[in-house]
């Protein structure tokens, strides 16, 4: 297997690795804000009904306030005609709508303090929910950067260096020794044609004398005697 194909499977396994054992900040971030803003309509849909209920109570207890001033208007009534009897149970009735309104109207107390807990509460949340969306987006950017490093720094790792390096040197000894391998062959191969062309040279040399020297024995001329060296004596 070549280098280029294993580090192309130490990244791959390593890729594998990072999406299997790391949670994805960036899902994790867009379910947080999910999850806000699901609880931002819950909260919505209280407010609503809450103010919903308060206008209710309202209206009830302006109506029982209203039902008891009838019924004084009545007592009063029965009162000038001279029906005592009548005037006393119309102000009993006006009591009891007293009643009625008095107790409406401090549940409406209640609830106009439920629903500005509710309004504050949805503000606050609405706010948090605007701030979480813009540090979403830097922390989702961030988290990008740091996962990019750490891929690379995980395929730098995952490839062995001294494995790496090792395989470069064997692959530069190669071409090292196939070079001096081809610039021997190559002297080799010149100086053999040197060598036959040499001794091609020399076996003429040689040819031409000894056919000289059989020429001179037939004419019967007498060989040159080689000249000796001064005695040194």
């Amino acid at each position: 297997m070549g280098l280029i194909d294993r580090i192309r499977r130490v990244i791959s396994a390593n890729f594998h690795s990072l999406v299997s054992n790391a949670e994805d900040p960036e899902k994790i971030l867009e379910q947080a804000v999910m999850e806000m803003q699901d609880n931002l309509v819950q909260l919505r849909q209280a407010v609503a009904a809450a103010i919903a209920s308060q206008k209710r109570t309202e209206r009830q207890a302006n109506q029982a306030q209203s039902t008891a001033q009838e019924w004084y208007r009545r007592a009063q009534l029965a009162l000038q005609q001279g029906n005592e009897s009548l005037a006393k149970e119309a102000l009993t009735k006006r009591k009891a709508y007293q009643e009625t309104a008095t107790t409406l109207s401090q549940q409406l107390e209640e609830q106009n303090n439920v629903v500005k807990k509710l309004k504050q509460d949805m503000r606050t949340l609405e706010l948090k929910i605007t701030d979480v969306k813009t540090r979403k987006n830097i922390y989702i950017a961030r988290a990008r950067s740091a996962e990019t490093s750490a891929r690379l720094q995980e395929m730098l790792h995952g490839v062995d260096s001294t494995g790496s390096l090792n395989a470069f040197e064997r692959m530069e000894d190669k071409v090292v020794q196939l070079e001096a391998q081809t610039e021997a062959m190559s002297l080799s191969g010149t100086d053999d044609l040197e060598n036959k062309f040499a001794a091609l040279e020399s076996g003429t040399d040689i040819d031409a004398e000894l056919a000289n020297m059989r020429a001179q024995l037939a004419s019967g001329e007498e060989q040159p005697q080689p000249k000796q060296l001064p005695n040194s004596d």
